[in-house]
């Protein structure tokens, strides 16, 4: 069973008056279409947030892609200001591949993590892809522990190793899925994982399906950023 989504702290409550919060959102904020217009916003949440970012023709690309889910978290910051208005505080790129869609990048601003809207943006991705019929996949680092442990509450399942995947320091990465089958304790239905069981699996990491597309951050959404820099992938 997911837990709940937890509330923001005190001084983050949306004002009375506020829109109150959808399924799949933290109260005070939404979950919206990313839009071009969002770009110079999600940008430096992701300048802040990691060591190596994804520049701003990588997010074009992504977002211009037909079929993909690329989405925002919003904040009601006073109540009062227009949506278009309010300040982001996440945003998540997916992109769709066949009948598959591949988490990108997951980021939460930093000074508003720990309180549930990371776990909001991959809720609603889950339900736009199909709910419990979607087939997700994505990439995370052995070492971000708070990450795959969100994953883990949400269904995924690590299937196999990428070497060497990331780029600012040669980090693996795990492959995690998310499909009708993993969620029974079967990966038949994950390409390239035939035969193989959900946990301990010794096959290669060849067999496993590559990345398109730009190579993504892995999300930092569990500690917020050191007080010296961004947080590290």
């Amino acid at each position: 069973m997911t837990p709940p989504v937890p509330s923001p702290s005190p001084d983050r409550r949306p004002p009375d008056g506020a829109p109150a919060a959808r399924p799949g959102t933290t109260r005070g904020t939404a979950i919206q279409r990313l839009t071009f217009a969002d770009l110079p916003q999600v940008l430096a949440i992701e300048r802040r947030s990691y060591r190596a970012p994804w520049s701003l023709a990588m997010f074009v690309l992504e977002v211009a892609k037909p079929g993909g889910l690329c989405i925002v978290a919003r904040s009601f910051a006073t109540g009062v200001e227009p949506v278009a208005t309010r300040p982001l505080v996440g945003y998540a790129i997916v992109s769709r591949y066949d009948d598959a869609f591949h988490v990108m990048n997951v980021c939460v601003e930093p000074n508003r993590r720990r309180e549930g809207i990371a776990r909001a943006l991959l809720d609603h991705v889950i339900a736009a892809a199909g709910g419990d019929q979607a087939r997700l996949t994505l990439e995370v680092r052995p070492s971000n522990v708070s990450a795959r442990g969100l994953y883990d509450t949400l269904g995924f399942v690590s299937v196999g190793t990428r070497r060497n995947y990331y780029r600012d320091d040669g980090e693996d990465a795990l492959i995690m899925w998310r499909t009708p089958a993993t969620l029974e304790g079967r990966l038949d239905d994950v390409p390239g994982a035939e035969g193989a069981t959900v946990n301990g699996s010794t096959r290669p990491a060849r067999a496993f399906p590559g990345s398109r597309g730009p190579v993504p951050p892995d999300a930092d959404i569990g500690a917020p950023a050191p007080p010296t820099g961004p947080a590290g992938r």
